[in-house]
């Protein structure tokens, strides 16, 4: 089985796109930064659908992590379907949408303007409606997504997002880390391709299966079950291990299979406690990761890049996710391109 589609083509591109996007950003990023650092920013609130919602998860952790500075996931609905204007006077208001023509993202970023709020939208078009109508605009600069599932802007989106967090909080260490996530998502390619392809026959038959993990690389978990959910129609749930331990894990059988994301990093030692626990249920686990010792406690598993660094390693997670969830459709004999009953814009209000 050739791999030929062009999402498989697309998760290709995506080391050439982060340095593009890092690139044609740099500018505007130290724009955006000179302006927040004269701002009262009391706090953050993030507006997206789908996979771009995704990327406003993983902002939130990394912004209060990085910042200490409280993240809010809008509920977009207040202001579309309840027509309500909320005070954001002292907010950062962040909206994301790889078309930049989601209608309730550009209400709230609409909305927040007319409060004085400072608003920045990140996208893949910069004459799209939430680009020309947010102060500042971040370009993804992905070039054309042709397959509705998205990969290239997807991780454009967490690239420009660390970059900005990076250069806001003044972490030169992480600077320096961003820096090397090209080549590494190169490495991983050209390393687990093969692998990925062939260990994907294993799971041919599967029509369910949980992807878990905690802190920072929830937003991949998250990320990692749309994929599959999307290209190979797989009733895939993604949870915190902290909130699988409560009902979900009740739903655990013998070989179920249980994707676990498993970076080096503070959230490992609770992570390794979910691993045992299911190894007891006797369940399929699939575990990615970059420490040998966890590597082995799976059935299967797929090896990351080395870093211990919880706002770097969802990169790599992800390009796992993606590469994993494309080969799935294609063993399932599907077209990861074209999911039915899916478009690659969805106008939400």
């Amino acid at each position: 089985m050739t791999n030929t589609t062009k999402m498989w083509q697309e998760i290709l591109e995506q080391p050439s796109v982060l340095e593009r996007c890092k690139s044609s950003s740099e500018a505007v990023i130290l724009n955006i930064v000179e302006h927040l650092k004269k701002q009262h920013i009391e706090s953050v609130v993030i507006a997206a659908r789908g996979t771009s919602d995704h990327a406003g998860v993983y902002a939130k952790y990394i912004i209060e992590y990085a910042l200490e500075i409280p993240v809010a996931l809008a509920a977009p609905s207040i202001f579309t379907t309840y027509g309500k204007h909320l005070n954001m006077k002292n907010c950062l208001v962040i909206g994301i949408s790889q078309s930049g023509k989601a209608a309730d993202v550009l209400e709230v970023i609409k909305s927040a303007n007319s409060c004085g709020a400072t608003t920045v939208s990140i996208t893949n078009d910069t004459q799209s409606p939430l680009a020309t109508e947010s102060r500042f605009h971040l370009f993804c600069n992905a070039g054309l997504e042709k397959s509705v599932a998205a990969t290239k802007t997807f991780t454009s989106q967490l690239y420009l997002i660390a970059l900005l967090v990076a250069a806001w909080s003044g972490n030169e260490t992480m600077e320096k880390e961003l820096s090397l996530i090209p080549k590494n998502i190169t490495k991983v390619i050209l390393t687990s391709a093969e692998h990925i392809k062939n260990k994907a026959e294993r799971y041919l038959y599967m029509n369910e299966c949980f992807i878990l993990t905690r802190g920072m690389n929830y937003s991949i978990a998250l990320e990692a079950a749309l994929k599959i959910q999307e290209t190979s129609y797989v009733r895939a749930k993604a949870y915190s291990v902290s909130d699988f331990h409560h009902g979900p894990f009740a739903m655990i059988e013998k070989d179920m299979p249980v994707f676990v994301y498993a970076p080096q990093g503070p959230a490992l030692k609770d992570i390794i406690e979910m691993i045992n626990k299911l190894k007891e249920c006797q369940a399929e686990i699939i575990v990615i990761s970059n420490s040998k010792e966890v590597l082995e406690m799976g059935n299967c598993s797929f090896e990351i890049p080395q870093t211990d660094n919880d706002m770097i390693s969802p990169f790599y997670n992800v390009v796992i996710a993606q590469m994993f969830a494309c080969n799935l459709s294609l063993t399932k004999g599907l077209n990861p391109d074209c999911p039915r009953g899916l478009n690659k814009v969805t106008i939400t209000k």
